[in-house]
């Protein structure tokens, strides 16, 4: 008898035990589960019914979630920056003009000696002669030459040899000069041109201002041009030597510019007082300034080129008068 009621006493006991087993809770991410009965804590870890494992679809879901509602932010941002760039475009191309129309300097009109006078004298040329007084109206003109960032805009294309933005475009023959400032002027409605010759000494030479230099805004060539003495044998960016009076830059050297005036070489023996305008008949047009390529001599103010309407060089661009 003693014997079996120990043993019921062993088993009763063994009963409390597994019971007391199957009621066991566990704590996971904020959340009380109950444990199946006869699972030991053993085991649960390996088997995926464990509260872990319960949990992480509830996870996986909201990391789904989190990339739905990150999805429309994704494409927000990726239009914000396809706007942006492409506003960042149209501010560009829209800046380019705004610099430009900015970047025109207006001069008030004068009367000047035109021609080689005495500080030009010596290595003037025959077509220089004789000296003549002259009157222009006041215009505008811009500081700088017209850039391959500017030439680019208008035309779609950019035909220069040496490239650089900021650089001057070259290569582009007066005829051409002409559809760029037609298309300018019907994007801008504005009346973009090229100056006279008359204009564009009256300039160069400081207008009213003027002190009579050699070089457009000084004697020492060096400080307001790039000329074959320190160009290295190419076009630099506008605007990086000192400018003359007015506030214009490489008047003299970089590249020569283009003048709306037909040449004649003997213009000057019966040019009007005022505002002339070029000779009446020719083919040949007037370019002046210099270039990177060309000596000293011929960057001073009084130095005539000309050349064909459809004629290219690599130091040959223009510059805008209105």
């Amino acid at each position: 008898m003693n014997t079996r009621f120990l043993i019921a006493i062993m088993a009763f006991i063994l009963s409390l035990n597994m019971t007391a087993q199957s009621h066991t809770v566990t704590f996971t991410g904020g959340k009380t589960q109950t444990q199946t009965s006869g699972q030991t804590p053993a085991q649960t870890p390996a088997k995926p019914t464990t509260p872990t494992t319960q949990n992480q679809p509830a996870q996986s879901q909201t990391q789904s979630q989190q990339r739905r509602q990150n999805t429309p932010t994704s494409t927000t941002q990726s239009a914000t920056r396809t706007t942006t760039s492409s506003t960042s475009a149209t501010s560009s191309a829209g800046s380019v003009l705004s610099r430009l129309a900015a970047d025109m300097v207006y001069i008030s009109g004068g009367t000047f000696n035109m021609g080689a006078t005495e500080e030009q004298s010596d290595g003037a040329d025959t077509d220089e002669m004789p000296v003549h007084q002259v009157r222009v109206n006041s215009f505008s003109l811009c500081k700088h030459e017209v850039t391959q960032e500017e030439w680019q805009y208008v035309m779609g294309s950019n035909p220069s040899k040496s490239v650089g933005s900021r650089k001057p475009v070259e290569m582009v023959s007066w005829d051409e000069c002409q559809e760029f400032i037609r298309k300018l002027n019907s994007l801008t409605g504005k009346n973009y041109r090229l100056p006279t010759e008359a204009e564009w000494e009256y300039a160069a030479r400081g207008g009213s201002k003027s002190n009579g230099y050699r070089f457009s805004g000084s004697n020492s060539i060096g400080s307001v041009a790039w000329y074959d003495g320190n160009s290295g044998e190419q076009t630099h960016d506008v605007m990086t030597k000192s400018p003359n009076e007015l506030g214009l830059y490489d008047m003299s050297g970089n590249v020569r510019e283009w003048c709306s005036d037909r040449y004649d070489s003997q213009y000057y023996e019966s040019s009007p007082m005022s505002n002339p305008q070029g000779s009446s008949s020719g083919t040949r047009k007037v370019n002046r300034g210099g270039a990177w390529i060309s000596v000293a001599d011929g960057c001073r103010l009084s130095d005539r080129y000309n050349n064909t309407a459809d004629y290219r060089f690599g130091g040959l661009g223009l510059r805008l008068a209105q």
